[in-house]
């Protein structure tokens, strides 16, 4: 499978590996990091970005790819939209099938509230299915929700809301509680204590993991968890636009059947946006680990109406997405690879970085070898920089990948390549949205009264960049929060007249500023389709 130049090079890399087996690369000082990022990281390539022209926002600058979205009328625009013909009538509606919007969905059904799921895939078709390495969650005797504070402040370099990262690691260790009694299979040890491994960035060990199938084994649980309790669930339906009343409420959602392309409306005394990421945008080319229905709808329907976003300029890429073979392209590889003693070399052998540097770190490091200093690896696909896998069995013994990581090893086997005995190819891969809509620590937005947010589709959990593991985090602490607080509030809203009087305004001030894209958005689905010339 591999070629010549490549297997040259890996003999370079099997040559180095005792010494570095023997003395582990350094971290890069403050100084260090700060310079690379700006050297290399795509979040600082200017033509990576463009000025958003309209809206809360009007004036920072956002990635091309979701500016054309936010500068794009809505698709309903002009439709005849009866809103007086309500197909679903709920205390909360849920828009999105994952990890975050399931959460959201059994606590406000365990707090009484008459709630449906809206998704326009199936439910759990989600990048939480797609997470692998582990959740975080400071539990064990040497760690504390203070010191993974600090761990995750420093690693989102200090840009944090505080009042949500608190949230996060205070009540992580009732999460893990939590998906443990519905279910999770965690590992444990022969006693049944959880196992628990480092993370980039983190200075103790507090990754609780399911091997490397950790984001599926929890999807599966709360999709469970959700149908055994028979909450209503519609698929393969988007909401396409929100509904909001004379008093600036939101009320509700028009939804798309995307079988039949009808329009639906659903009235909700509080509505929660769990629409998750945006990679499948492609920001800057860079291929994906995301799921297929992730396009920023969230962020979309949020701005139009009125919803402030925030960093959402700020983009993960994940450090070791699979390059080559070119039919797993952007592929994630999980950085539990890492924690468990992979360490990543270039094509001279050379092993230029600390294997569990945060994401942004690694991530640029990974393209000034592929770039400035060509040490890439040369591939079919692509270049790219060697993770030595084989080292996890010399450092751990045989069978720990079959063990730890087996999600990896059957991915790679299905292509001929044993990655306990061969080097893999990596590099970054678009993989979290570090920005989204703006909230309080509710998860209420700022601007609009009854709309909340959970999950990828907030902005200011992580800062500027997320550690391992905190994102499967933050769907269960704010979509577990988010539900239990749209129930409340159900209970006292008083919805007016439904309107979508926002359209029109929003497409006037696109008018007004000359900024009127073509297409409409949402997105909903990408588009791979050929077009031959």
């Amino acid at each position: 499978m591999y070629t010549q130049e490549m297997l040259e090079s890996i003999k370079k890399l099997e040559a180095s590996r005792a010494a570095r087996m023997a003395t582990e690369p350094r971290r890069m000082t403050a100084d260090e990091k700060s310079a690379l990022l700006k050297a290399y990281h795509p979040d600082y390539r200017p033509e990576g970005f463009a000025e958003i022209k309209v809206g809360p926002n009007k004036g920072e600058k956002v990635p091309c790819e979701l500016g054309q979205l936010l500068h794009s009328n809505s698709r309903i625009l002009g439709e005849k939209i009866d809103l007086n013909k309500v197909d679903y009538d709920v205390d909360v509606l849920v828009i999105g099938g994952g990890g975050a919007g399931c959460a959201a969905a059994i606590e406000a059904h365990e707090a009484g509230a008459d709630v449906m799921i809206v998704t326009k895939l199936r439910i759990g078709d989600a990048n939480t299915m797609m997470a692998e390495g582990g959740i975080q969650a400071a539990d064990k005797p040497n760690d504390s929700p203070v010191q993974h504070y600090l761990d995750a402040f420093g690693g989102g370099h200090f840009a944090a809301r505080p009042e949500l990262l608190r949230r996060l690691v205070m009540e992580a260790p009732d999460a893990i509680r939590w998906l443990n009694d519905l279910g999770v299979m965690f590992d444990k040890d022969a006693e049944g204590n959880m196992v628990t491994t480092h993370g980039g960035g983190t200075s103790r060990k507090r990754m609780h993991a399911c091997k490397d199938y950790s984001g599926a084994e929890i999807m599966r649980t709360v999709r469970d968890e959700v149908l055994n309790r028979q909450v209503p669930v519609v698929e393969f339906t988007a909401a396409v636009e929100l509904i909001k009343d004379e008093k600036g409420q939101v009320a509700g959602a028009v939804l798309q059947n995307l079988e039949t392309e009808d329009y639906l409306v659903a009235r909700a005394k509080t509505v929660i946006i769990a629409t998750g990421g945006a990679g499948r945008l492609h920001y800057q080319g860079f291929p994906t680990s995301n799921h297929y229905g992730a396009t920023a709808d969230g962020l979309v329907l949020g701005y139009r109406a009125g919803a402030p976003l925030l960093y959402q300029d700020t983009i993960q890429y994940h450090p070791t997405g699979a390059i080559f073979p070119a039919q797993i392209k952007g592929a994630l590889v999980t950085e539990k690879v890492r924690s468990i003693g992979a360490m990543l070399v270039n094509s001279e052998g050379e092993a230029f970085m600390h294997p569990l540097e945060t994401r942004d770190v690694s991530a640029a490091s990974i393209i000034r070898e592929c770039s400035t200093n060509g040490k890439g690896v040369n591939t079919p696909s692509g270049k790219g920089v060697w993770l030595d896998t084989p080292m996890i069995e010399k450092l751990h013994g045989e069978g720990t990948i079959e063990k730890r990581i087996p999600a990896m090893l059957r991915m790679y086997m299905n292509y001929g390549i044993d990655m306990r005995k061969v080097p893999i190819v990596i590099y970054p891969t678009l993989h979290y949205q570090n920005g989204g809509l703006e909230i309080g620590g509710e998860g209420f937005t700022k601007t609009i009264p009854n709309l909340l947010v959970a999950g990828e589709a907030v902005g200011g959990i992580h800062g500027r960049n997320r550690l391992m593991g905190n994102s499967l985090l933050d769907i269960i602490v704010f979509g577990r929060n988010a539900g239990k607080a749209a129930a409340a509030k159900a209970r006292e809203v008083e919805l007016g007249t439904m309107n979508l009087d926002h359209l029109q305004a929003y497409a006037e001030e696109l008018k007004a500023a000359d900024a009127t894209e073509e297409g409409v958005s949402p997105m909903l689905l990408p588009n791979y389709a050929r077009h031959e010339r």
